[in-house]
């Protein structure tokens, strides 16, 4: 618990300080289970494939960005000022309403799919799996965005 409070709220973590802060501590898992919605959603052919788009879409795009987040809050490219604070909340509030949204479909589509007649139980497993770790997902990028926005006030 030590870990987590030993900054002040009025400054942005960078390097390995990412890794014990909170928010920052969110970043590692939600590139984990953001990555498994990705892998488990590309792993199977569903039909139809547009909405599953915007899902893959929502995955690939918010691995990438938290990625690349991460990485400039690492490199501290944010010098500690108060707009990197609110984009950290911006971005993860955005982040947060397309995960919603691809996990709503998501879970809407498979449940469409058990009811299809050629049911296929490895792939519903996999669907299934998908919809846990993007509401999983979406939990986390939650979290995040009410600890940035905490951040954010204090500045």
């Amino acid at each position: 618990m030590a870990a987590t409070t030993a900054q002040s709220m009025g400054t942005l973590p960078s390097g390995m300080e990412i890794c014990t802060t909170a928010p920052d501590i969110f970043y590692l898992p939600e590139l984990v289970f953001g990555g498994l919605v990705w892998i488990l959603v590309a792993s199977t052919h569903i039909n139809p494939v547009n909405p599953l788009g915007w899902v893959m879409f929502v995955s690939v795009f918010c691995f990438v960005m938290t990625l690349l987040w991460m990485i400039m809050f690492a490199a501290g490219c944010h010098k500690s000022s108060p707009v990197w604070a609110a984009a950290d909340f911006v971005y993860h509030g955005l982040a947060v309403i397309f995960y919603l949204s691809a996990g709503v479909e998501l879970a809407y589509i498979t449940l469409v799919k058990k009811s299809a007649s050629p049911f296929d139980l490895r792939v519903y497993q996999i669907d299934i799996a998908a919809v846990v770790f993007a509401f999983a997902t979406t939990l986390l990028y939650f979290i995040h965005a009410i600890l940035s926005a905490i951040r954010w006030k204090h500045f």
